[in-house]
């Protein structure tokens, strides 16, 4: 059985490095991008079963980058988790119509956030 594959999509380099950390000991594939237009190249090369993204990135910000992805039908099904220091109070029904499925705030509770992508691959 193939790894089920997590993208993490985030400027941050220390969260990057955290996350890639945890993830891969948790037994998944990771994979990054630092950018709105690096992670729609990465999802060319190789297909998530989950994305986590962060909104306030360079070049392009998460929403107009949910947007992008979710036009193309090959990407417009897999789940995303929006990481954001922003408030969800603020920013959940900007993003509601995209079909996000769990908005998380900065900082998190790395345990939950695992928690809840294992909740999402275990349903693929």
């Amino acid at each position: 059985m193939d790894k089920k594959i997590v993208l993490v999509v985030d400027d941050d380099a220390d969260i990057a490095k955290m996350l890639k950390v945890r993830i891969e000991a948790e037994g998944y594939e990771f994979m990054g991008a630092m950018e709105g237009k690096e992670m729609l190249e990465v999802l060319k090369i190789k297909k998530p079963d989950v994305i986590l993204l962060d909104i306030m990135l360079p070049n392009m910000d998460g929403y107009s980058i949910l947007r992008e992805m979710r036009k193309c039908e090959e990407y417009a099904d897999i789940p995303v988790i929006i990481l954001s220091a922003k408030e969800k109070k603020k920013m959940g029904d900007l993003f509601a119509l995209e079909k996000v499925t769990f908005f998380i705030e900065k900082p998190f509770d790395t345990k939950e956030l695992l928690e809840k992508i294992k909740e999402l691959l275990e349903k693929i």
